[in-house]
């Protein structure tokens, strides 16, 4: 991999939470974006990562940010023209976003987070803890003021974030083997690529992830084992199961609500999704049980990708992450469900101790007129070593996206608030496919109602086998 610059950035940049995905990206952006390292300031909850930013000569700063001491923390470490990347959990997004906007900076984050406590507090109805309502209150923050305010780049880790651009470049290429739309040129606004994925009849966007690294430490009892942020998946996990809801469903779930509020792309099930199972597959894996875990994607992408004449609907994609994570996190899952979802004591991220495995993401685009694609990246553990330092195979696949787009807002710095789907797909892919290990794509005749009642009689929807009541593991 070829360790020039991309950018060169004269400003500040100050880095929120250096956890796993701090210490993947810094090398990172210390390869590609030429600044020096003493303008470089991280601060932090927690004393983890203290050695390797001292190793980089990076100033380390710990003290947790909170309501109360975020503006007086940050107000001498951000100036017009500098950068903040928030990796942190517990540190509200849309706080970080309207002060770097009076300071001036730009930001980004991997997913839009709450002050501790918002998407697990007994007291919020389920509806207010979810991602739609998360999202929806972030978005409040454009105006016509603001469009030209500093750039603020929501959600671009691998997913949310990569995971969109791998939908554009899977559109283009069914757009091709199918011969829909031959005559016109490849989508330049959102209306066009909601018009392509139409005419494509995608009726179902899946993140399908499988995640095979594994550790010869096995997982201990009261142990929550992952291959990233604990705390990060904990909080998904624990929030409601969301989906957005295409117009192609005909069986709404007995479980689920709509929102009363904001653009309608998406519903929720009454049950986390660290407790919902659906059906999905990859090409390394074949067909496998999935955890609903909401993301922003599964909003964004419905959302992007609707359709209205007249104002009225008249297409949206079912859109939602399958997760597979490594064996360890599962059975850490299972664990935590039986504590009714209240955290283990002890927490280990696999990193130097992984022997073998994959990460598999990404995107299956099905219910077209060739069945289902899938395309993603199929990176190792093996491969992302010899990539990047203080990295794994998943982490590296959310480090290289967060530098993607730290880039583009660099080269857009004036484009105020922005989702992934919202960026120039050609230019995030350009800078991480030398990350992602082998970027496959592949067609396959699996679907949801594949090889069902063998053993015993379901209630199935024949009718269409993408209807997510076939989907989902009941």
């Amino acid at each position: 991999m070829s360790h020039k610059v991309i950018v060169e950035f004269p400003g500040r940049l100050v880095m929120v939470g250096f956890g796993s995905i701090g210490q993947g990206v810094l090398p990172l952006i210390l390869r590609h974006i030429g600044i020096r390292p003493d303008r470089v300031v991280i601060v932090t909850a927690e004393e983890a990562g203290r050695d390797e930013a001292e190793k980089f000569g990076v100033r380390f700063i710990k003290e947790p940010l909170v309501r109360e001491n975020y503006r007086r923390v940050l107000e001498n470490l951000l100036g017009r023209g500098d950068f903040l990347i928030n990796l942190s959990v517990d540190v509200s997004s849309i706080a970080l976003v309207k002060f770097c906007w009076e300071r001036g900076a730009m930001y980004i984050d991997t997913c839009i987070e709450p002050w501790a406590g918002g998407y697990t507090d007994p007291a919020t109805p389920p509806g207010k803890r979810t991602n739609y309502a998360l999202r929806e209150d972030a978005l409040q923050l454009r105006t016509d003021l603001t469009a030209k305010n500093p750039t603020a780049i929501l959600t671009h880790g691998a997913n949310p974030g990569l995971v969109s651009h791998f939908v554009k470049e899977a559109l283009l290429t069914l757009k091709r083997d199918i011969g829909v739309e031959k005559d016109k040129p490849e989508p330049a606004t959102r209306a066009e690529w909601a018009e392509l994925a139409h005419a494509l009849n995608v009726k179902v966007m899946h993140v399908a992830e499988r995640d095979t690294q594994v550790s010869p430490r096995v997982k201990e009892v009261g142990e929550f084992v992952n291959t990233w942020s604990v705390d990060g998946f904990v909080s998904e996990g624990c929030q409601p199961a969301e989906l957005g809801w295409g117009t192609h469903e005909r069986n709404f779930p007995r479980d689920a609500k709509r929102h009363e509020f904001g653009n309608g792309a998406a519903i929720y099930l009454g049950q986390p999704g660290a407790a919902t199972r659906v059906r999905t597959w990859t090409p390394n894996a074949g067909p496998i049980h999935g955890f609903l875990i909401t993301h922003s994607e599964a909003i964004s992408l419905a959302d992007y990708y609707t359709v209205r004449k007249h104002g009225e609907v008249q297409y949206r994609p079912t859109a939602h992450y399958a997760y597979h994570p490594s064996d360890s996190a599962v059975m850490s899952i299972h664990e935590l469900a039986g504590r009714n979802w209240q955290m283990q004591p002890r927490k280990r991220i696999l990193m130097d101790e992984i022997t073998s495995g994959m990460d598999e993401l990404g995107v299956m685009l099905a219910g077209h007129k060739k069945n289902a694609y899938w395309y993603g990246s199929q990176l190792t553990i093996e491969e992302a070593r010899a990539l990047a330092p203080h990295n794994n195979a998943t982490s590296l696949q959310v480090t290289v996206s967060v530098l993607a787009g730290i880039v583009w807002a660099m080269e857009h710095p004036d484009r105020g608030l922005l989702e992934p789907d919202e960026l120039d797909h050609h230019r995030i892919l350009e800078i991480c496919k030398p990350y992602l290990g082998r970027m496959h794509g592949e067609y396959t005749d699996w679907s949801p109602l594949s090889d069902r009642e063998r053993l015993f009689p379901e209630d199935l929807d024949f009718s269409d086998p993408w209807q997510f009541k076939n989907v989902r593991v009941i």
